[in-house]
């Protein structure tokens, strides 16, 4: 099936990019249980067999399901900003997601695919292959999770007011993270590799994300699609207002907090 790109069925284009993330995933798994060779990227970045591999069957993947609409992928971002200014709709993939997390063997990495319109997010999976989890949401059909045995739970983010737990990188923690961390109050942190991050605000069982080292538009896009869609909101830092991608040159993302509802008095407590 593809898709006409002024007039897409988000509801069937979810469960079809659920089943390429799904596909993608048993490929890194392939390469995960191997023994597999790491090399270095040119930001010293580690890259894999399985990064490539899951790259190429989601680009083709997509290519065949939507032959109009662009990719944007981690593993083939070479696209100049004159080209991609023009576009109003596109895919943007992480084919592996917490590379660092792969390497260490520790099961926490996901396979990132997001649809971008108008500069948001308006789908998003998150596919944690060792994990057998799955969460995926778009615009108007809200955010689920779906076990290894494909049963599917809606989701929603937490209440703040109730109890504060923060998740924080298990690899980029720094001392403006931890200095953020004490204007909140009395909290629980946990730690979690990728974006597994935003799928534990997506499901209440965070209530704020803080990030303020450096990450790319494709690290964030389908956990922003996910934590908007479960109720939270995804917002840079220090302006809070949303992230938005493709606005720029650089696919560099801004400092963000991800918050498990907006209304709450974050800019008052955090400042």
């Amino acid at each position: 099936m593809t898709y006409d790109s002024r007039a897409m069925h988000l509801p069937s284009l979810l469960d079809s990019t659920l089943d390429l993330a799904w596909r993608a995933g048993r490929a890194i798994l392939e390469v995960y249980r191997s023994d597999f060779a790491v090399t270095q990227k040119d930001d010293e970045s580690p890259l894999t067999q399985a990064d490539l591999a899951s790259h190429k069957l989601i680009a083709e993947g997509l290519a065949a399901l939507s032959p109009q609409l662009p990719v944007l992928s981690e593993e083939g971002a070479d696209i100049a900003y004159p080209t991609r200014q023009a576009w109003t709709r596109y895919w943007l993939v992480d084919p592996l997601d917490g590379t660092r997390e792969f390497v260490k063997r520790n099961g926490e990495f996901t396979v990132n695919i997001a649809l971008i319109e108008h500069h948001a997010p308006v789908l998003g999976v998150v596919h944690a292959p060792v994990l057998g989890l799955t969460f995926g949401a778009a615009r108007g059909c809200g955010a689920f999770r779906v076990e290894a045995d494909g049963g599917r739970t809606k989701v929603s983010t937490g209440d703040p007011r109730k109890s504060m737990t923060v998740v924080a990188s298990r690899s980029h923690r720094d001392a403006d993270t931890e200095a953020l961390l004490t204007k909140l109050p009395p909290h629980e942190v946990v730690s979690r590799g990728s974006s597994l991050k935003f799928c534990l605000v997506a499901e209440g069982a965070a209530t704020f994300y803080p990030r303020l080292a450096p990450t790319s538009e494709w690290d964030t896009a389908a956990g922003q699609c996910l934590v908007e869609q479960a109720g939270g909101a995804v917002l840079r830092w220090p302006d809070l207002s949303p992230l938005r991608y493709n606005e720029k040159d650089s696919l560099l993302n801004p400092s963000f907090v991800v918050v498990s509802d907006p209304s709450f008095h974050w800019a008052k407590l955090l400042r």
